[in-house]
């Protein structure tokens, strides 16, 4: 697997020329949380549909 830094300038060069910093560290942030969450799932550290839902009508009282 290649370093953070390797990845981290792979996502950056896939920008386009005009991307702005904001969208840049976006695109980080972005790519950051799908490998957290990619990880998350294979160490099984998920809950189910139901329970998520069950969440979300808590939050929104």
């Amino acid at each position: 697997m290649s370093s953070i830094k390797d990845r981290m300038t792979e996502v950056i060069q896939e920008q386009p020329e005009d991307a702005t910093y904001e969208e840049i560290l976006r695109e980080l942030a972005f790519h950051k949380m799908v490998e957290r969450g990619l990880a998350d799932s294979r160490e099984g550290r998920v809950i189910s549909n139901e329970e998520m839902s069950r969440r979300m009508d808590e939050w929104r009282k």
